[in-house]
């Protein structure tokens, strides 16, 4: 009788998963975007800030990325917002229909 180790667990999505939503991501990325810019803040500052990739940032904020909850608390630390109030300003924009202005 032969052992065989278990595979380790694969990181990431599993293949086929659709967890994106696009209006989650655009309302997200449109409020952190705001607050950016209303902290005078450079999108390369902001992603230095918030220790994530500049290209990734960038794509959060034009909603074609969904970032994990870390990311977001990251995010939410560096523009020194409370992550619950951003995510009840989504919750608002979601639930009305509309995108943040």
């Amino acid at each position: 009788m032969s052992f065989r180790p278990k595979p380790a667990p694969a990181r990431g999505r599993p293949r086929g998963s659709t967890s994106f939503d696009a209006d989650v991501a655009i309302a997200f990325g449109s409020l952190i975007r705001q607050g950016r810019l209303a902290a005078g803040i450079s999108q390369e500052q902001m992603a230095h800030m918030a220790c994530v990739e500049r290209s990734y940032y960038g794509r959060i904020e034009r909603g074609e990325s969904q970032p994990t909850l870390f990311v977001v608390l990251k995010i939410c630390t560096a523009l020194g917002t409370d992550s619950g109030t951003v995510v009840s300003l989504v919750e608002d924009a979601i639930r009305l229909g509309r995108r943040p202005a």
